[in-house]
Order: structure tokens, then C-alpha cells, then sequence
């Protein structure tokens, strides 16, 4: 099976079409989408809509801290990432609330776990952005009652990084920067835990969206890049009441 696993798509119409186009013809059998759906985009109706008709037909979902931001009461904001909640959630039908609140934190599907963050408390939104954090989330994933011995491989997003962590011989993990479109073998015989970077939102300098697709037959991992209309998605959020960084962001993949 081919899974392609898409993460942070952050309401960003013109990345998430790209990276499904993508994925489509790189051959991906089935979708799995690793939370953050909505925050900082223009399209967040769009965005979730859309992911409820592919979770409809099999996707697979798991829940971000922003799709919780969505659903939930929040204060005046006080961060630029709360400053835009508000309109977000005015942009979501009952029925898009409903499919976002429902979402688990986790999805144990073996050998994978699915995660937004770290399998460590899914729920405090912990980056996974050195080998020690890696290490505990890796160690959460392969334990009742997040996930279980059967877990080889662990998917997640929220660091808006493509980076790949393994297990090496002497019991730590060490990581390792995939370079897009080259597969990587990742033998089930090792742990694997991946971050595979952000649709929507690139925050390494690129403007390019990210993505992974997953071959669980030749058990290997490949890291793409796709370029998108990343002018289109920043007038998108220029065009509501989000303050302008978010869509200046997108053109400088900050």
C-alpha cells in the first residue's frame, strides 16, 4: 500500500489540490491526513470539507491543535496563531465542527501510529524537533495504550520540518534530512519516526508545500516537494481579517 501522509494544511486551498494531485500521480492508494487542518489559511471551510469527502471514501484523520482551536471557546487572542481562531471557526459549518471534534488524537493502524505531535501526552502538543524528544514519542507509540509493540513506524507533522528519525544500533535515535524525491528504505526490522513537514505552511525558506507517501510493500519512505500558487493562498488570507504575516509568510516559506 502507498499511503501518502499530509500534515498542517492550515485552511491552504492551492497547497492541499497540489499535493493531492501529487500524490495521485505518484500512485498513493489511500490518504492520511495528520491533523491541522484549518488555522492561519483563508479556506478553512474548503480545506475541512474536503478532507470529510476523502475521509469519507477512507482517508484516515487525526486531530491538531489548531482543528482544536476551531471547535473550542476561546479567549481575546493573545498569539498571532489565536488572533485568527475566531474567524475560523465563523467559517465552519455545524457539521464541519462536528467531523473536526470527533477527530482522534491518535490512530494505531500497525505497524504505523498516526499523531499530529508527540504519541508522549498526544493531547500537550509537544514538538518533535531533536532525537530525545523523537525518542519519547517513539517509546510512547510502541506502548499501550497509545499504540503497542506492533508499531514500527510513526507519522506525525507539527514541526512544519521534514526530518526522519531511526533507531541505530547503540539504542539512540539518530536523525536524518531526506532529500525530495529520493525514496528511503526503511526496513521493519528498525523504528521509524517521521516528521513529514507541512502542506500548507513551509517554515524552512521554501515556498514549496510538503508531504510523504509511504510504500508499506517496499517498505520505503520519500519526502516530496510540490510547488503551488502560494500567491493565490497568501490573497486568500489577505482578503479576511487574519493579520497580513500570515499570508506574507507563505511567500517566504517562514
Amino acid at each position: 500500500m502507498r499511503l501518502a501522509l499530509l500534515s498542517d494544511i492550515h485552511a491552504n486551498r492551492q497547497a492541499l489540490d497540489a499535493c493531492l494531485a501529487h500524490a495521485q500521480a505518484a500512485g498513493a492508494e489511500r490518504l492520511a491526513f495528520l491533523g491541522d487542518l484549518v488555522g492561519y489559511g483563508g479556506d478553512p471551510a474548503y480545506v475541512v470539507q474536503r478532507v470529510m469527502e476523502l475521509a469519507a471514501q477512507g482517508a484516515l484523520v487525526v486531530k491538531g491543535n489548531h482543528d482544536v482551536y476551531a471547535i473550542e471557546a476561546m479567549g481575546e487572542g493573545k498569539t498571532l496563531g489565536q488572533a485568527g481562531v475566531l474567524w475560523t471557526q465563523q467559517q465552519l459549518s455545524v457539521e464541519q465542527r462536528r467531523f473536526l471534534a470527533e477527530l482522534p488524537l491518535t490512530l494505531h493502524q500497525p505497524p504505523l501510529l498516526l499523531v499530529h505531535a508527540s504519541a508522549a501526552a498526544p493531547d500537550r502538543w509537544h514538538y518533535v524537533e531533536t532525537p530525545q524528544l523523537a525518542a519519547l514519542s517513539l517509546d510512547a507509540a510502541c506502548e499501550p495504550p497509545i499504540g503497542g509493540p506492533d508499531v514500527h513506524y510513526v507519522f506525525g507533522g507539527h514541526v512544519h520540518r521534514q526530518t526522519l528519525y531511526y533507531r541505530g544500533g547503540t539504542g539512540k535515535l539518530m536523525p536524518f534530512t531526506p532529500t525530495p524525491g529520493v525514496p528511503i528504505p526503511v526496513p521493519r526490522h528498525r523504528r521509524w519516526l517521521a516528521t513529514v513537514g507541512s502542506v500548507g505552511q513551509p517554515r524552512d525558506g521554501r515556498g514549496d508545500a510538503m508531504y510523504a507517501l509511504f510504500d508499506d510493500a517496499a517498505q520505503q519512505l520519500t519526502f516530496h516537494r510540490v510547488p503551488y500558487d502560494a500567491a493565490a493562498a497568501a490573497q486568500a488570507i489577505r482578503a479576511t481579517p487574519m493579520p497580513p504575516f500570515f499570508a506574507d509568510r507563505l511567500e517566504l516559506g517562514r
